[in-house]
């Protein structure tokens, strides 16, 4: 056994107390300046130069240091990390999701148009001049717009840009001069994994700034939204969703944006969990359009589809046509001179009626655009969501029971997409 001096236990106790006291200090400097007293930056996401957001080519810029928007968010350490995840996000970010109220208009007894509340959701604010990014489905169809912010101060906004095929909508309201708005800036929704934790604030049943946390259940969710429109590639999370929280932010624990909420899976209308949000890429794509036009441009084939269904089927296969699928667009007419009809695409040539629905069989039988499969018109839309006019696309249909391949250049889609859906 080896024996020690009283001076030699003496100094090992003192460089072990002021080891420790080392080490305690460089945990406490690394949690103050991530999760203490300091100043927590809140990105601020600006669109365009201050007076330009409608200029030509205005963009949404990466989120910059701006020290008089920073939010304090004291934490304790008897809570655990995620408790503390939980709470600085939610500190830092609840004042930039705001409550939207609408008005309609409405018809009474006597025949005359009188305005009365509509619905409510959730918005966040991404940009300090007092723009708003909503789901169109909570201003669609509104007389007037208000939002409510977590001062309890109302202010009324207009829609600066709508695009129901996205789901999106952006909304904007004049803060007073001077005002410290909290923004919520983008992230990115491209690396996100099943299993990662997400955070919803929204106002679930008008009960405002509620957060829930939860996980990202599924990615790359396609979600039909009606007849005509397919929402692609959305995050299925199990964070607690609800009537009011559609528009509200999906948030990651950095407290970024990666998605949108805006739908759930309910037999009952409450959640379940099983809920849905558009991804922020899809966000960050079409905003900057919004802003700038007012609505989203996207290119189209020139073409009145019909979705096949069992009784045109067997139609076709009983007088001559030849249908070896029981899924696609069948091609009833073609613009005259238009980009399909320019291609080669054919209309069909006998007119038929199905209900009150008169149209044209023979034609080419569309199944896929650049690879993305087309059963119905709805995908049809989705498939060419993202293409602009001018792109080109590879169309695969069936022809007298062959299978070809044609090049279509996109022009502008004009009007909105009506369903023919049977």
């Amino acid at each position: 056994m080896k024996l020690y001096s009283r001076s030699q236990i003496a100094l090992v106790v003192v460089s072990l107390a002021v080891a420790a006291l080392g080490v305690g200090f460089g945990v406490g400097a690394r949690f103050s300046s991530g999760r203490g007293g300091a100043n927590l930056q809140v990105g601020m996401t600006t669109v365009s130069a201050p007076g330009a957001a409608m200029a030509s080519g205005a963009t949404l810029a990466p989120s910059t240091v701006d020290r008089s928007q920073a939010r304090t968010v004291e934490l304790s350490p008897a809570y655990s990390l995620e408790e503390q995840q939980n709470i600085d996000v939610y500190g830092r970010l609840n004042e930039a999701v705001v409550n939207i109220t609408t008005e309609i208009v409405a018809v009474n007894w006597f025949m005359e148009p009188v305005p009365q509340d509509g619905g409510s959701g959730s918005g966040s604010i991404i940009d300090s001049r007092g723009y708003v990014l909503t789901n169109n489905h909570v201003v669609k169809g509104a007389y007037k717009l208000y939002v409510n912010l977590a001062d309890g101060t109302r202010y009324e906004a207009k829609v600066v840009g709508t695009d129901p095929e996205s789901d999106l909508a952006v909304i904007k309201f004049t803060p007073p001069k001077g005002a410290n708005l909290a923004t919520i800036p983008f992230g990115d929704s491209s690396g996100l994994r099943v299993g990662q934790r997400v955070l919803a604030i929204g106002n679930p049943f008008g009960l405002e700034r509620t957060l829930t946390v939860g996980i990202v259940s599924a990615l790359g969710r396609p979600v039909q939204e009606d007849n005509a429109t397919i929402l692609r590639d959305m995050i299925q999370t199990d964070a607690s969703i609800n009537p009011g929280n559609s528009g509200g932010p999906l948030l990651n624990t950095r407290g970024e944006m990666i998605g949108v909420n805006t739908m759930i899976y309910s037999p009952s209308g409450g959640s379940v969990g099983v809920g849905f949000a558009i991804p922020v890429a899809t966000a960050k794509r079409i905003v900057p359009e919004l802003i700038r036009d007012g609505k989203v441009t996207r290119g189209t084939i020139q073409i009145d589809g019909v979705q096949l269904f069992p009784e045109l089927v067997d139609y076709m296969n009983q007088n001559g046509y030849s249908v070896p699928v029981d899924k696609g667009l069948l091609v009833s007419q073609v613009a005259r001179g238009g980009n399909a009809d320019q291609a080669g695409i054919r209309g069909g040539t006998t007119a038929v009626r199905y209900g009150r629905s008169v149209f044209y069989v023979g034609g080419d039988i569309i199944v896929s655009i650049d690879g993305a499969s087309v059963g119905s018109l709805a995908e049809f839309y989705a498939a060419l969501e993202d293409d602009k006019p001018g792109d080109r696309v590879t169309v695969q249909l069936w022809r007298d029971g062959r299978k070809i391949s044609v090049e279509v250049p996109l022009v502008e889609q004009r009007v909105a997409p009506q369903s023919q859906d049977n």
